[in-house]
């Protein structure tokens, strides 16, 4: 691949997957400012759109976010753009010649693709796109099997199914630079992987998580509620150090029903480092533990480069901690205190945020990022029922809608200063801190509408009995 230092105003094309559409900005800026680079559309910017122009990178700036994103599909070296074929040959015979030149040698082979967004050609038509383009001074040979330099021809008919275009909306024309890894989705899938839960993340979902968290090589990543262990999975994929603890006892050590359909129990080798043996990255394993996340079992330092979790939502799992509404002062007998399983009360939704935000306003290190799942009614949402804390920035807010009155939101936040440098009870004056959702209001809200859509009409009951 050439090199692009000696070669001047070039501009990117990012050709995005049109799924997760809120999570791709996020992922995309984070990736960058992990190459010190800032976000610099070019032209008229739309965020749904499935292609994206951007100035001020270099190649190698291109090839790392494309080694990383699962939200992009593939990055180009755009040479020509217009509405139509002929703004596209005006745009193409005005590119210099200069950074055309290195792709069109004698000694080169090339092969020129066409791709059409939103709608289907003829082969006959493609071909005949590709015959339009001989104005350009290509002087090698043409490979279909393996070229040298590929070249892509993109057409943007729009984004509704039901209103194709006759022309297309817009026209690209670039050099091929680099897909994205969205075959990680499918090689990390969940239906494929050793060990897995009721409540396993979905493999694109957690590569997007880990990018949004900014997860580098040697960070050392924590998750508070780890479950099976997905998010862990994708942060060792990009070389970090994963831990983490949950107060499920049988989850953490592999043991109890298994969540597959055709098997009672789990197998003896069913755990979390098993995931991370069969994905080739054990050695970043560090280790996890059965713990109380309401609980302070860490010592007072800024530990871990990443914070990211899935918490329970009452749900599908329920939402527990160590302790008990009585009042209980005999210590379980010695004789039996290694086996002993504390008693357990509830833990409401809006005391797991507060927890964590303050966790992680501890324990991070200043720019380390916090991303996690919250829970939401749509019919009542707002942004001012994102918890917020003094220590942490909030970075993006994105919907994942789970049906016409739930979604969940990802947050990604990311530390600004240490808790030292806060007056004590200043934290405590922002209303968000406090248990805003009342008693597990948003379980409430969701068995009300699942009951709604049955044509139920007393939620309570099903609330109180689950």
């Amino acid at each position: 691949m050439a090199t692009s230092n000696s070669r001047s105003c070039l501009q990117y094309l990012l050709h995005l997957a049109q799924d997760n559409l809120d999570f791709r900005l996020p992922e995309i800026k984070a990736l960058l400012a992990l190459r010190g680079k800032p976000f610099h559309p070019s032209g008229n910017f739309k965020e749904k759109s499935p292609f994206w122009c951007l100035d001020g990178l270099s190649e190698e700036d291109v090839c790392s976010v494309m080694s990383r994103s699962v939200c992009a599909k593939s990055a180009f070296e755009l040479w020509g753009h217009g509405k139509t074929h002929s703004e596209l040959r005006t745009s193409l015979l005005n590119y210099p010649s200069e950074n055309m030149s290195p792709f069109m040698q004698k000694d080169s082979t090339y092969r020129i693709n066409v791709y059409t967004f939103n709608k289907t050609l003829e082969f006959a038509d493609r071909i005949k796109r590709i015959d339009a383009m001989e104005f350009l001074p290509f002087e090698g040979a043409v490979s279909l099997k393996s070229p040298q330099h590929c070249f892509c021809l993109l057409e943007d008919y729009g984004t509704d199914p039901n209103d194709i275009p006759e022309h297309p909306n817009y026209i690209y024309f670039g050099r091929w630079i680099a897909d994205g890894q969205r075959e990680l989705i499918r090689s990390h899938s969940v239906k494929n992987r050793h060990f897995i839960g009721n409540t396993s993340m979905d493999a694109g979902l957690s590569f997007i998580m880990a990018n949004h968290a900014k997860v580098n090589e040697n960070d050392l990543v924590f998750d508070p509620f780890v479950g099976t262990g997905s998010l862990l999975v994708a942060c060792s994929h990009f070389r970090a150090y994963v831990c983490g603890m949950d107060i499920d006892y049988n989850t953490i050590h592999g043991r109890g029903r298994s969540s597959r359909k055709d098997q009672k129990w789990r197998g003896p080798d069913e755990n979390i480092r098993a995931n991370l043996r069969q994905y080739g990255t054990e050695e970043m394993y560090v280790d996890v533990m059965v713990s109380d996340a309401s609980k302070p079992v860490w010592r007072k330092a800024a530990l871990f480069d990443a914070i990211i979790t899935d918490p329970p939502y009452g749900i599908r799992e329920s939402t527990r901690r160590t302790g008990s509404h009585k009042d209980i002062t005999r210590p379980p007998d010695v004789l039996y205190a290694e086996s002993h399983v504390p008693v357990s009360q509830a833990y409401h939704l809006s005391d797991i945020f507060t927890d964590l935000l303050n966790f992680s306003a501890h324990h991070l290190v200043l720019g380390g990022r916090l991303v996690y799942w919250l829970p939401v009614y749509r019919p009542e949402y707002c942004e001012e029922v994102v918890p917020l804390h003094p220590c942490l920035r909030l970075i993006s807010n994105c919907e994942q809608t789970l049906s016409s009155h739930t979604s969940r939101r990802l947050i990604t936040m990311e530390k600004i200063k240490n808790p030292e440098e806060l007056d004590s009870l200043a934290h405590l004056a922002d209303p968000r801190f406090s248990p805003y959702q009342g008693h597990n209001a948003f379980r409430e809200k969701y068995f009300s509408g699942q009951n709604k859509k049955c044509g139920k009409e007393d939620s309570k009951t099903v609330v109180n009995g689950e």
